[in-house]
């Protein structure tokens, strides 16, 4: 068996923890090395619970990568560094499997043209959840039959961006199946019967293609979505719950073996599930 080496981007955080304990407990993976800008020179398995894994945690992503014989990289960082971080992987000539939200559509195209241009991949995801990928199918499904939708995301009162990327790929999903269905803008998908008026400004939440986005931050959340369709007389409701870190390994480890399969950006886990 092929053994795949990591490098793992963010490992003092809640995140990073998580996936330096699910890679140092899988038979076909090795951890190489962990950066972060916290938690310098600490071992990162005794931070992540797991026990000593001689792989001390340090602060220069390009000279770890490219001294470690690194062939993934994974990345739970920040929105304000994910860019630059992804980057100096593909640079280095290693793919990189991305949790980071808050990438813009230019950051992805040009992602994918340097990414492409090396001949590596990378896979940059919203969720890794099986079941929230599962969700936002059943979302673009049922998107076929009702024009009217609002999402409700919630989730931990440190995530910094809002709303958050699974929100947002739903929104996108959703959009493309109304298309698809002839049922564009004109057609008045998602529209109130009724003029609005907010007397707190931003009372119906954000707004992408006529579909309310709703963001919650609360301590308590971990990360959570509903989105609630609606019609003359019925509703319909998905909903899903991760109440720990631990539902997003099985994503991450599957985006890890697969992404030296991918040339440029694959956009979203559900790519490779479905």
């Amino acid at each position: 068996m092929t053994t795949i080496k990591v490098v793992v981007n963010g490992a003092a955080g809640k995140m990073g923890r998580e996936v330096v304990k699910a890679v140092s407990l899988a038979a076909d993976l090795a951890l190489v090395g962990a950066c972060d800008k916290a938690a310098l020179g600490e071992d990162a398995g005794v931070l992540a619970g797991v026990g000593p894994l001689d792989v001390r945690i340090e602060a220069d992503l390009e000279g770890l990568l490219s001294r470690s014989g690194a062939q993934v990289m994974v990345d739970f960082t920040e929105p304000g560094s994910v860019v630059h971080n992804v980057h100096a992987a593909i640079g280095a000539g290693v793919h990189g499997v991305v949790g980071t939200t808050g990438l813009s559509q230019a950051d992805l195209e040009d992602i994918d043209r340097a990414a492409s241009a090396k001949g590596v991949g990378v896979l940059a995801a919203p969720n890794f959840a099986i079941g929230a990928c599962l969700m936002m199918r059943f979302a673009e499904e049922a998107a076929r039959w009702f024009p009217h939708v609002e999402i409700i995301e919630l989730h931990h009162e440190r995530k910094k961006d809002a709303p958050s990327g699974t929100a947002l790929k739903t929104g996108e999903m959703i959009v493309k199946t109304w298309e698809k269905q002839g049922l564009g803008l004109d057609n008045q998908h998602g529209a109130q019967t009724v003029d609005e008026l907010e007397s707190l400004p931003g009372a119906r939440g954000g707004k992408l293609e006529g579909i309310h986005i709703h963001s919650v931050r609360l301590p308590g959340f971990v990360a959570h979505q509903e989105v609630i369709f609606g019609l003359p007389g019925q509703t319909l409701t998905l909903r899903h719950d991760s109440t720990n870190r631990e539902s997003f390994m099985p994503g991450v480890l599957m985006g890890i073996r697969r992404v030296r399969e991918i040339k440029g950006l694959v956009y979203g886990l559900d790519k490779l599930l479905f």
